[in-house]
């Protein structure tokens, strides 16, 4: 596509904003992505569960942040003057955010059943969901939430007050992560915003881990851990943070927060088939409920415009 079919394929808002005609979905495009990016996601937990075991949550968080951040400033290796003053600021207190859930989420799954944490986590998108939505989403995000309760039964788990308290950290963490996601996104053309916010995140868990005792972490480091941390940081998070990035371009906050409700379902399908845990009735039923949750989400939450960075991605594809 060259510039001039860009321009005839764009129309400006009323807002000014410049929306793209040519994406004939984008709802159903952004829900793609994160669809995808829940899957990324669930099986990089599934892959790290060696690396746990010889690391602890905290170091398996830390290297996972550390190296997405030096493959994305590698690879996309952004420009101070690409960024307006806020798109600068914005992408850094993104990464402190995204940090901060990292290790959040890890520290409440080393506390609480990880259905009790999820569950709980889940909160943070349910809230965005509510806060944002308008008619439609705040139904489905009622559905979701239903479904995620039968899906993760946090009855049937200890409740530990610290637990507890870091699994409600990750889900403020995890509200104010997509909201930011989206900001950036709209803000900054292409991944720029990430390879800002992924090397802040894996520098402000440096800081955290090596105030908590990384001298013995650091300590236990070898090469074969760092490729494996290598690895496991293309799949977990540098493939569904990227991805969550460009849904967020075509998808509301609202709705994005409630096909979050997905991730236990696709939790379930990655349990069944990889670790032979066959989920109960109840499950079952919830996976109904977020699935429908979800389909409704994608039909009703498109955005109509979805900022400068996306109008510029489409001129700097064209030859």
């Amino acid at each position: 596509m060259n510039r001039e079919r860009y321009v005839q394929e764009s129309h400006v808002d009323t807002n000014g904003r410049v929306a793209l005609t040519g994406d004939v979905n984008p709802s159903r495009t952004g829900a793609a992505f994160a669809l995808v990016a829940m899957s990324c996601v669930q099986l990089g937990l599934a892959v790290s569960v060696g690396l746990i075991d010889r690391l602890g949550t905290e170091g398996t968080a830390w290297l996972r942040l550390a190296w997405a951040g030096v493959i994305l400033l590698v690879l996309v290796r952004p420009r101070p003057s690409a960024f307006s003053r806020r798109g600068l600021v914005t992408a850094v207190v993104l990464g402190i955010v995204t940090a901060a859930l990292t290790l959040f989420f890890m520290a409440a799954v080393a506390r609480l059943p990880l259905g009790t944490a999820s569950a709980l986590e889940f909160l943070g998108p349910l809230g965005v969901a509510v806060a944002r939505g308008r008619g439609p989403a705040k139904a489905w995000a009622v559905v979701a939430a239903a479904g995620v309760v039968l899906l993760t039964e946090p009855w049937q788990g200890g409740a530990d007050p610290v637990g507890v308290a870091y699994a409600l950290a990750a889900a403020a963490c995890w509200a104010g992560y997509i909201l930011l996601t989206q900001r950036v996104g709209d803000e900054v053309a292409g991944l720029r915003g990430l390879a800002v916010s992924m090397p802040v995140a894996g520098l402000t868990a440096t800081a955290v881990v090596g105030v908590s005792g990384g001298a013995e972490l650091f300590g236990h480091l070898t090469s074969e851990l760092l490729l494996l941390g290598l690895g496991l940081a293309i799949l977990l998070p540098v493939v569904p943070f990227s991805l969550e990035l460009l849904a967020l371009r075509r998808l509301t906050t609202a709705a994005f927060g409630v096909l979050m409700a997905l991730e236990p379902a696709i939790a379930l399908v990655v349990g069944l088939v990889a670790l032979g845990q066959l989920p109960g009735w109840w499950a079952v039923a919830g996976i109904a409920l977020v699935v429908v949750a979800g389909i409704g989400a994608e039909r009703a939450g498109g955005r109509t415009a979805t900022g400068s960075a996306r109008a510029a991605d489409a001129v700097r594809a064209s030859p």
